[in-house]
């Protein structure tokens, strides 16, 4: 059975050197706040014991070096030296739950975080925590299989983005999983790299410049996230064989969702919305702090009259992405639906909604791609069709730019002509005669109405 010790507050080296068995069965320690040396309870209790921490503060930095399950009563919370990270886990197997976390030191070049998980610390559970104000939240370095879930992370404010750091890191971490935590303020919410088989699902972010950034990392799942006011939600970069499904991005500055060298992954039921709406907790600069670093409110005369908030310049962006089935998506009130570029043309694209947006795509190419396959394309907010025979299909193709929109792309300047005669009369002879236009998207089998969007309600619900 599992015994309880209680450990006081003064002489503690003493009563642990004197109670504690070297190999004791495992038993639950009650620390009290203010103990003089918490790392003399953690060097000293056997493989397997539970070290519960009273509320109250107790001071770190601790180093894990054998498997334990550290928790913490309500208002329990460790504070580090603001000079390395306040815990460091070695052991496999550890458990974190239950703790208020902060302190740390401030190296990028230390990864200083609230919980640092090294190499050999396989299989760690890190749940139930609030983990702020420090560099990192959470560093997995290396830490196959760990998994960090249902805490509260929020990082630095109050310097420039290059020098604060992630939520969770994940770097060559197969198997770890971040699932469902909040997190706000830092560099990026989860931050992969170099990985593998990992999955990143049902968290929420806020205040960053990225919800999720993933580098180099593969056969990953990115599902039920809900990404809002951040620079940009989803960045996947230099990665392959992904599962990005069910996430929403909604009112994030640039761009919802970006695609960078990501291949051969599966890419549907996401949602992106932007555009100018009635805010709900947009709030001023006033309110809302100037940090540098930090997305900030549109705060002209005209924005904040209006009570509005901005949405992302592009819904998505598509760059040197290849062998895709990117289906089924919401993109919605951007200034461009979809941009894509540099060798994109090798993807399946259809079952997507493009609604309200300022121009649903911007393609610099020059090939003629069809966005349909098997009968069946995507929806248009703006495409003036009929469907004479009911069977939800458009009876004519649908093609989103034409010449004048190319001339805008490269030479911006040709706005200020965009109502004249003359660009009317090569819209109007375009029309007539299609064989003039230029290559670029078109949809041979647009929809007559769009699949149903994901809300952030059902993103964090998944």
């Amino acid at each position: 059975m599992r015994r309880t010790r209680h450990i006081a507050t003064f002489g503690l080296a003493a009563v642990i050197a004197a109670s504690l068995p070297l190999h004791a069965p495992a038993a639950t320690l009650q620390v009290a706040a203010g103990a003089n040396d918490l790392q003399a309870v953690l060097d000293r209790a056997a493989e397997g014991d539970e070290i519960t921490l009273a509320a109250g503060s107790h001071r770190g930095p601790l180093r894990i070096g054998h498997r334990l399950t550290l928790t913490g009563a309500a208002g329990a919370s460790i504070t580090g030296d603001g000079q390395s990270s306040v815990i460091t886990v070695a052991a496999p197997g550890t458990i974190i739950r239950g703790l208020a976390i902060k302190g740390s030191g401030h190296s990028l070049e230390r990864m200083d975080s609230g919980i640092y998980v090294e190499d050999t610390a396989h299989d760690t559970l890190i749940e139930n925590n609030e983990i702020e104000g420090n560099l990192f939240g959470v560093y997995l370095h290396g830490s196959a299989n760990t998994i960090v879930r249902h805490n509260s992370i929020i990082g630095l404010r109050a310097t420039r983005a290059g020098g604060t750091g992630n939520g969770v890191s994940v770097w060559n971490a197969p198997g770890a999983k971040v699932i469902d935590n909040e997190f706000r303020y830092g560099r990026d919410g989860v931050f992969a790299i170099t990985s593998r088989n990992n999955v990143f699902s049902g968290n929420r972010f806020s205040d960053l410049r990225f919800a999720v950034h993933f580098m180099y990392t593969n056969d990953s799942e990115i599902s039920g996230n809900v990404s809002a006011r951040n620079i940009i939600g989803y960045a996947m970069m230099f990665s392959k064989a992904l599962v990005v499904k069910d996430n929403v991005s909604d009112h994030d500055r640039d761009r919802g969702m970006l695609f960078n060298a990501a291949n051969g992954s599966q890419i549907s039921g996401n949602s992106v919305i932007g555009g100018l709406q009635p805010a709900e907790r947009w709030a001023t600069a006033e309110n809302r702090g100037a940090d540098e670093g930090v997305p900030q409110a549109d705060t002209s005369a005209a924005t904040l009259a209006s009570g509005a908030r901005p949405g992302p310049e592009k819904c998505v962006f598509i760059y040197n992405t290849n062998n895709n089935r990117i289906s089924d998506n919401w993109f919605e009130a951007c200034e461009i639906g979809v941009h894509f570029t540099a060798g994109s043309e090798g993807n399946d694209i259809r079952g997507n909604a493009f609604v309200n947006n300022a121009s649903q795509i911007k393609y610099v190419g020059t090939r003629h791609l069809d966005w349909s396959k098997n009968g069946r394309g995507n929806y248009w907010s703006d495409n003036p069709a009929f469907d004479l025979n009911g069977d939800g299909v458009a009876d004519t193709a649908y093609r989103p730019n034409d010449l004048i929109d190319r001339v805008l792309w490269t030479a911006p300047a040709a706005k200020v002509l965009i109502n004249s005669p003359a660009v009317q009369v090569i819209r109007w002879a375009q029309a007539q005669f299609p064989a003039i236009l230029p290559g670029g998207v078109v949809d041979s089998h647009p929809l007559m109405s769009p699949p149903a969007r994901r809300t952030a309600a059902e993103g964090k619900a998944r």
